[in-house]
């Protein structure tokens, strides 16, 4: 495997289960603790995998038909308000 894409295609629905479940818990099936760079590397085989095998709706960090609490709140536009108190 000589790409990241390549290993994704080579990943079976059980080693995803197992990156999954490894991130989740923070631990290897045989117990040793992840370390940070293998978390980030775990999510991005998890997401890279799930893009290409599940529905948009069971991908991690899909939200469906929520959505954010800060969505509704309407956010000023500071930098080009005609107030005199502004940074341009």
């Amino acid at each position: 495997m000589t790409t990241f894409v390549e290993m994704l295609r080579n990943i079976t629905p059980e080693v995803y289960a197992s990156l999954k479940q490894a991130v989740e818990i923070g631990k290897w099936p045989d117990g040793r603790r992840l370390t940070q760079e293998q978390k980030e590397l775990c999510m991005q085989a998890m997401i890279g995998w799930e893009l290409e095998n599940l529905p948009e709706e069971e991908r991690t960090g899909f939200m469906g038909e929520q959505s954010c609490k800060s969505e509704k709140k309407t956010v000023p536009n500071i930098l080009f308000s005609t107030k005199s108190d502004t940074l341009h």
